[in-house]
Order: structure tokens, then sequence, then C-alpha cells
């Protein structure tokens, strides 16, 4: 199966972690459907949303904090107001101080996923905007780990 194929076969059940989203009128574009800028949007909403639920993180004292490095997205079918959005999360891999996390986005009461993306953070210290030696800090890490898959069923 090709990697696009095997990104648009996933399902929830492929992610630990879902979180709902109820679209607003000002996410769709002219075109009626969700702008793509809104993608991102969601996806740093989910992985934040995971971060300070499950990992300690606190944004504006934690002494480390995710910095993006490299995101992207492929979209299979379009999504628009008034539908409700599930934005599915998993980790398909854990360095000594980054991670890459696979964000998909269904739509509720439909099983095709409309979207599947990659983000890619580095935790750095914020006392220097670097990566500590030591990496990410234990308890980020063990919640990391558990949305973390066999990287054998990641295309990204």
């Amino acid at each position: 199966m090709s990697d696009i194929n095997r990104l648009k076969s996933r399902t929830r059940a492929d992610y630990r972690y879902i979180l709902e989203y109820r679209t607003r009128w000002s996410d769709n574009d002219m075109y009626d459907h969700m702008n793509n800028s809104i993608y991102n949007f969601l996806y740093d909403s989910v992985i934040n949303t995971y971060l300070m639920e499950h990992c300690g993180l606190h944004p504006p004292s934690s002494p480390q904090y995710g910095m993006v490095v490299h995101s992207h997205n492929d979209y299979f079918a379009s999504i628009s107001f008034p539908a409700c959005a599930e934005l599915a999360l998993r980790v398909n891999r854990i360095g000594n101080s980054s991670v890459a996390y696979e964000i998909a986005l269904f739509e509720r009461g439909h099983e095709p996923v409309r979207s599947v993306g990659e983000f890619v953070q580095v935790f750095v210290d914020r006392d220097t905007g670097r990566p500590s030696p030591k990496g990410m800090n234990p308890e980020l890490r063990r919640g990391l780990e558990n949305l973390l898959v066999d990287s054998r069923t990641s295309k990204l």
C-alpha cells in the first residue's frame, strides 16, 4: 500500500487521543469549506491540550516548551461549518528533545479521514531557548510515550 493510501485508510482507532472541535462560521472561506490555515490552528490546539492535560505543561511557566520546527498536511476531503471535527492525535517518534506528532481530522458521523498532518516539536528550555542536553523533562516524556505507536505503522 502506498504511503498516501495508508494515510487515507486511517481510522479513529489508529489514534490514542481524540478532541472534538465545533467548527465556527468564521472557519469557512469563500469556497464554503474550512480554510487551510484553520487546520494548523486545530492541530496546534489538540497537541497543546494534550500536553497540558497529560504532560504537565503550563505554557506561561513550564521550564520547557515545544517549538514547532516542521509541519505539513495532506488533505483528502473538506469539512465546513456547522460540522463537528474530531481531532485525533498520536506520536510517531520521540527523540532526545523532539517529538513527531501525527494528527488526523475526522468529521463526526463520517468514517473517512478528512486530513492527516504532522507537527514536529523540539522542546527547549525557557531560559535559553535551546534544547537541554538532558532532553525533555521526564513527566513530558512519559505523557508523550502514552501516545507513541509502532514506527512501522507510520508513513510520516
